[in-house]
Order: structure tokens, then sequence, then C-alpha cells
């Protein structure tokens, strides 16, 4: 099956592109595009991995549904293109890393620039019907991104995984906690975020640990 995505994860994923799940996946995303507004625009389905390529992966941070509003999905979870408004999750992730690390809130919410330094933004599902959340849950996505973060836990080590809420820890359940550090605590929507997900210092975390297994932190 011809699919775009960055060659590095074109290897990776090699077993998915002619598997049947993924064929039934393709042409359900497929006839969705067709009939329906869907997010974000097809050349962006795939905008995680074209951004992160496999080696060079550091930090995964797990999503769970594309922004479902016009003009918001770009293909990499919780980020927005510049000069949209940020979502009250974005803006309470800027607030912890401003707590955390002493970096200013930036002018916009386009996390390219943590993409292009190791950080895979990834969402579980990676297409949506517009206006309505998890429409395109349970068609195939979550297995593909299954094997994706697999592939990370068996073929690399001293990954940092960041897990913000219930669904994303249990998409990462199985990940090796001898191999790689898992940062774990509520999501940061406004319903959770007074929970633990501020002052979880999980960037200041994962910069030690990136720091002590040889890598170069990220610039948050």
């Amino acid at each position: 099956m011809n699919v775009r995505i960055e060659e590095s994860w074109r290897r990776a994923l090699g077993a998915q592109w002619e598997s049947e799940s993924f064929a039934r996946l393709a042409a359900f995303v497929r006839s969705e595009y067709a009939t329906q507004q869907v997010f974000p625009p097809a050349s962006r389905i795939f905008a995680a991995f074209d951004a992160c390529p496999f080696d060079s992966v550091k930090v995964v941070i797990l999503g769970q549904d594309p922004y479902h509003d016009t003009g918001q999905a770009t293909g990499m979870c919780f980020s927005v293109a510049p000069g949209v408004r940020m979502p009250p999750s974005l803006v309470n992730i800027f607030k912890e890393v401003q707590t955390d690390t002493g970096t200013p809130m930036p002018a916009d919410g386009d996390l390219t620039r943590w993409a292009r330094q190791g950080v895979l933004l990834l969402n579980a599902t990676l297409t949506v019907r517009a206006h309505s959340p998890a429409s395109h849950a349970g068609h195939g996505w979550e297995e593909f991104t299954d094997e994706a973060v697999r592939r990370l836990n068996a073929d690399r080590s001293g990954l940092v995984f960041m897990l913000w809420g219930s669904h994303a820890q249990r998409k990462g359940a199985f990940i090796d906690r001898t191999r790689h550090l898992v940062l774990a605590s509520p999501h940061p929507s406004p319903l959770s975020a007074h929970r633990g997900f501020f002052g979880n210092h999980h960037f200041t975390r994962a910069n030690s640990w990136l720091t002590e297994h040889g890598q170069t932190p990220i610039q948050w």
C-alpha cells in the first residue's frame, strides 16, 4: 500500500502496510475524507512521524484524539498552528513548562519546535470527523499507533514516555520501565490539571534523564 510517511517510520512499521487491518482502516479513512469534513488535512495525517524520524525520537507524548474544531488539528498531539488560539490543555502544558523550567509562555502553540528536537507528538487516533470527538476511534488507528509505540519500546532504549491521563497510561502500560523512563500524571485539561499535572515536573525530569543517557536535553 502506498502510504506517504517518513522513510524510517515506513521501515519500522513495515508489516502494517500490507495487513488486512490497515487496509480496512485506509478504506474507512478515505471514505470519511470523501464524504465528511475530517481533521487534520489529509496531507498531515502522519505529520507527527514526518517531523520526528524513528531514530531521532527522544521523548514520546501520547495524546488521544486530534482537535475536532476547524483550523486546530495539525497532525501532532496538543499542537496548533501559529495564529490559532491555544486550547486550554495546551495553555496548561505551557504553564507547567514555565513553572518547571522557567521557559516563558511562547507566542504560539506550534510544537513543531519540540518535534524537531526529538519529541514524538503521537495521538492514539490520527483522524477525527469535524466537531465529533472520538468519531474515528475503534476503526484501527489504535492498533497502528500501538505498533509505533511497540517498535520504539523494543528497538530503542533510553526514551522518555509522558503519559498524561488514564487513556495514555493504558496505552503505554506495556512499556519496559527497565529500559525507558515512564512519566505518568493526570491530563493537562482544565478538569484534571490541578489534580497532579501541575507540579509533575515532567519536563525537567525528562531532561535530567536524557542528559544522564548522553542525549541533548529538549529546549521546552
